[in-house]
């Protein structure tokens, strides 16, 4: 399947999206809206673009597609006013989508989908490596927070062991409350459990396409991971994380290889 203009017209999409757009005009779209000048610039730099790296210089379809979806997606986002992940992740997908609509209709292969669809889905490598990619990500980060589960109410029977002796004081002891600095209070909302997906993911990978060697150097960039001497319970969390880590790595690892198995 011929996509060189698929690629081509991505290409335009990434450089006009995010090398030729200038902060300024991202700003003006956000305060202006719909309003802006720069979102309609935006939107003729992007159809230019697009028009010279097609090639296809006698086919006009392609810059009128590009310049009415491209305002109409841009103009929906500058109006709904607001600049998050999600709206992002969608404002580039419906991008992407409009792309491989109009490659598949300038190339005419709109009849080549249900067959390739239909021999992908009765493959069953396709399924087996969907299977353990699923299977990595939130099912075995859920059995190993289980596993682990005794370990961190350990560590927090602990804490609150400390806690409770810090506040046994005489009144002669007592001491103006110290604040807590950035880095005590600054913590990350479930990013343990981003990372150990993460992790997993790209072990899988690694396993899958044979390069142990890059397991090594994922292990090692882990272990940079280091507590403050002055936090209680060093010792039983940096043993709960090493626990952690190296079960995920063997789980992770050990589908890999059943995988390869079945294969």
């Amino acid at each position: 399947m011929e996509i060189s203009l698929l690629l081509r017209l991505l290409i335009a999409h990434l450089l006009t999206d995010f090398i030729l757009q200038p902060n300024s005009w991202v700003k003006d779209r956000e305060l202006k809206k719909g309003k802006s000048g720069k979102l309609y610039l935006h939107i003729v730099v992007t159809t230019i673009v697009a028009y010279i790296l097609s090639g296809r210089y006698d086919n006009w379809v392609i810059p009128a597609v590009i310049f009415s979806t491209h305002l109409c997606i841009d103009y929906i986002k500058a109006k709904a006013g607001k600049d998050n992940f999600t709206s992002f992740i969608a404002d580039q997908a419906a991008h992407v989508l409009v792309i491989i609509m109009l490659w598949l209709s300038v190339e005419g292969r709109w009849g080549e989908i249900p067959l390739f669809t239909h021999q992908l889905f009765k493959r069953d490598l396709f399924w087996i490596v969907v299977t353990g990619y699923t299977f990595v990500s939130w099912p075995l980060g859920i059995i190993i927070g289980k596993a682990t589960q005794k370990w961190r109410d350990q560590i927090s029977r602990e804490k609150n062991k400390n806690v409770s002796a810090e506040q046994i004081i005489t009144e002669e002891d007592i001491l103006p409350e110290t604040p807590k600095t950035e880095e005590q209070e600054l913590g990350l909302a479930n990013a343990g459990k981003w990372i150990g997906i993460c992790e997993r993911i790209l072990i899988l990978t690694f396993v899958l396409m044979a390069q142990y060697t890059a397991i090594g150097f994922l292990m090692t960039a882990k272990s940079i991971l280091r507590f403050s001497e002055k936090e209680v319970n060093t010792q039983l969390k940096t043993e709960y994380i090493l626990v952690g880590t190296l079960v995920s790595f063997a789980s992770a690892a050990l589908t890999g290889v059943l995988i390869n198995l079945l294969l």
